[in-house]
């Protein structure tokens, strides 16, 4: 019996139970496969949420990581300035020289002592002698004092210029007419012990 040959009853029937296999077959098909993939990216979504909001929390530490990690490098930058890594024995000496010279005083001579070497440090002294007026002086102490290199002033021996074997210096000079005192002290600079402890031999007996 082909289709033509059918009652409208049936043809209806018919038209229905094919429509209705296609709707199955779809649903199996594309759909089904379609819900499927829906559920499965909602589940991704909804974990990776999840995982934002557990590390919500993470965010503002991590920002203030990143503060202290800031504040940590000007400290070390501050540091490398106070306590040098490199035992640049010269600069050292230069910049003494430069703070004498501000002060208006003479510094004659630089002697190297034996460094020390301490645990996070090495210590490096120098016998100085220096002359000039004894304002001067003081003024040259209290820029030492005051740089931000750390410079620890010891042993200071001060004499008048006439008498200047009181202050242990080693030479006499022709002071200058202002000139009223001579002192003899020991400067220490310190350096950092990451690099090889070296003797500053090439500065001793600088006059």
């Amino acid at each position: 019996m082909n289709f033509n040959d059918m009652s409208g009853m049936k043809q209806w029937g018919l038209v229905l139970a094919v429509a209705g296999l296609l709707s199955a077959a779809l649903y199996f098909t594309y759909f089904k496969s379609q819900r499927d993939a829906n559920e499965s990216a909602q589940k991704s979504l909804d974990a990776k949420l999840q995982e934002n909001r557990e590390l919500e929390p993470y965010k503002t530490k991590l920002a203030e990581i990143d503060r202290q990690l800031a504040s940590l490098e000007q400290q070390m930058e501050i540091e490398k300035r106070i306590v040098p890594e490199e035992k640049e024995v010269d600069a050292f000496m230069k910049m003494l020289d430069a703070e004498a010279a501000k002060a208006g005083i003479e510094l004659r001579r630089y002697t190297a002592q034996p460094v020390a070497s301490k645990e996070f440090y090495t210590e490096v002294p120098f016998e100085i002698e220096l002359d000039g007026s004894y304002y001067s002086m003081m003024n040259f102490f209290d820029r030492v004092a005051k740089l931000e290199r750390i410079v620890n002033v010891s042993n200071l021996l001060v004499a008048n210029t006439k008498k200047n074997g009181e202050a242990k210096t080693k030479h006499t000079y022709q002071y200058a007419p202002n000139e009223s005192v001579v002192a003899t002290c020991m400067a220490t600079t310190f350096f950092s012990h990451d690099q090889a402890v070296a003797t500053p031999a090439t500065a001793k007996g600088r006059i």
